[in-house]
């Protein structure tokens, strides 16, 4: 029943922003290749995806699917097709190298959008900090000639002294066309005030009868329990503080409520107390400029995230948070994959191949991993025509040369990325 809700939720509040699909009569065939859908289903070995005007005609194995006449023949034997990735939890636009208020603009969001689809991220659910400009680009997004990732916007994460200032900024996102809510109910470690459990109550009441899904940042058990009980829809980040108790799980499974780890929003805050191993990457460093390196790689930023007392504390909570994955995951708990990448030196496209090989660290399994990443995500955030590969569904996949249902790691793989049925510049 809640995903229902969800996906009501975000239909009414986007309905008037779904533009048909425009683009060229060309039809492309990916021939012999094993393809990982997304959905519960096995991967298809020898299969063949046909993609006309920029979605899914037909999906099947080679000796039940027929080409259309004139088509275009892409072979990818020996090589694997998953869906693109879908970033339930990201932001996109403001920063700038290591600024994080570096200039929020359309050649800022298209830079991003373009880095996060090169490395097989075909959609941003972007949680916040959202202007003109990305309500734009969403609006633009439904076509067949789209070669970049897919956002989708929030607005502003909301804040306000009174329960009708909270309203009134629901009430001003949800106008512009926001697919979601976003709130903090957290106290950032101790060093502020916490939302009122009132202002809360009214924000998701008013949100709902926008008829868009609430999505909470929190980091408390008790939090998290609460923001349940006031029926929000989404936990954007895990809970860290404690073991989840067998009263969350069973809240959360009743409930039907999606749960973002973002564990590497966990690991950004501490890791460059020192040089991490990934910055000597060739995966990672192919995108990064290198001064960004450089200067992360600093002793005195060293020094001081190695004193920060809120680094250590997420430091020391992240086997916390990575132990209760393993247990919403083994307890049935629907877990899409987040990252809340864009920030400074949260990398945008890196980071979520980190979330998918920490999620299985964790305890998924690696088809699990993708399909968190992948359909279940989509259907997350209601997003019902991505994050599978299904008739009708946009084109949107990545072509690897090795398996990362067999090994998580093997994600780094990617050959090409295509969105819509269009090659990714630059890939």
């Amino acid at each position: 029943m809640k995903r229902t809700i969800i996906s009501l939720f975000v239909l009414f509040g986007s309905l008037s922003f779904l533009y048909p699909a425009f683009g060229n009569d060309g039809t492309i065939a990916f021939v012999g290749a094993t393809v990982i859908d997304g959905t519960d289903a096995e991967p298809l070995a020898d299969g063949v995806l046909v993609i006309t005007d920029g979605r899914i005609r037909t999906v099947g194995p080679r000796s039940a699917v027929t080409i259309p006449e004139g088509a275009d023949i892409v072979d990818v034997s020996g090589k694997y097709i998953m869906p693109g990735m879908v970033n339930a939890h990201g932001h996109v636009g403001a920063t700038v190298g290591l600024n994080g208020n570096g200039g929020y603009s359309t050649d800022n969001l298209l830079r991003q959008l373009g880095l996060y689809a090169r490395y097989g991220v075909t959609a941003v659910n972007s949680l916040g900090g959202d202007g003109d400009q990305g309500f734009t680009l969403r609006n633009e997004q439904y076509d067949s000639d789209l070669d970049r990732a897919r956002i989708y916007v929030a607005g502003s994460v909301v804040v306000g002294d009174s329960e009708a200032a909270i309203r009134e900024e629901v009430n001003r996102n949800a106008d512009m066309g926001a697919n979601f809510i976003k709130v903090r109910i957290d106290d950032n470690l101790g060093v502020s005030q916490k939302m009122p459990r009132s202002f809360f109550e009214a924000l998701v009441d008013q949100a709902h009868i926008r008829r868009l899904p609430v999505a909470v940042h929190l980091y408390y058990l008790d939090d998290a329990k609460f923001m349940l009980e006031t029926n929000a829809d989404i936990i954007a980040h895990s809970v860290r503080d404690l073991a989840v108790d067998q009263e969350f799980v069973s809240m959360v499974t009743e409930k039907d409520v999606c749960y973002i780890p973002t564990l590497t929003r966990e690991v950004s805050t501490f890791v460059y107390e020192s040089v991490p191993d990934f910055f000597s990457d060739p995966y990672f460093r192919k995108e990064v400029e290198p001064s960004i390196i450089e200067e992360l790689s600093t002793p005195e930023r060293m020094s001081r995230i190695a004193g920060s007392r809120s680094a250590q504390t997420y430091k020391t909570q992240l086997p916390t948070a990575m132990a209760n994955v393993g247990t919403l995951y083994d307890s049935g708990v629907r877990i899409a994959m987040g990252t809340d990448t864009g920030p400074p030196a949260r990398f945008q496209g890196y980071f979520e191949h980190m979330e998918m090989h920490m999620m299985v660290d964790a305890g998924m399994s690696p088809l699990d991993a993708i399909r968190s990443s992948t359909g279940i995500a989509a259907e997350c955030i209601g997003m019902g025509d991505i994050g599978t590969l299904e008739p009708g569904k946009w084109g949107d996949f990545s072509v690897l040369t090795e398996n990362p249902a067999e090994d998580i790691r093997n994600s780094h793989s990617i050959e090409s990325v295509w969105i819509a049925g269009n090659r990714v510049p630059g890939e």
